[in-house]
């Protein structure tokens, strides 16, 4: 069994929020990567994709959810399941949002349209 606490080590901050790592093989776990993200009030992560299926469980606050071109909002109490290899975004709608992410170990991000695999430091 691990415990795992949320620290500066282990979180990434960007212009428009912050991912606080929790469980990835770093951390002792085989397979799945988790993490709470914090999205600041009317901001969106940048249009991507992921390899790996998502599911985004809101904590507080309201998400809007675009995927594959198809919009959604999503509070707390919901969970939204983001498939492999979809083109997404997700913004916080009238004030920061939070969610718990959960996915499988080794996901990486992409830009629509391109190769190029970047790795996610708070999954790893």
């Amino acid at each position: 069994m691990y415990v795992i606490s949320e620290s500066d080590q282990r979180t990434t901050r960007t212009p428009t929020g912050s991912m606080f790592g929790l469980a990835a093989p770093s951390q002792g776990s085989a397979e799945v990567s988790t993490w709470r993200v914090r999205i600041d009030a009317d901001s969106a992560t940048p249009v991507h994709v992921i390899d790996r299926e998502q599911v985004w469980m809101p904590l507080s606050g309201e998400f809007e959810i675009e995927v594959e071109g198809k919009a959604g909002h999503a509070r707390a109490g919901q969970a939204v399941i983001v498939p492999a290899g979809a083109v997404r975004r997700l913004k916080a709608v009238g004030g920061p949002a939070e969610a718990l992410v959960a996915m499988a170990v080794g996901g990486k991000a992409m830009l629509p349209g391109s190769e190029d695999k970047i790795p996610l430091p708070w999954a790893d």
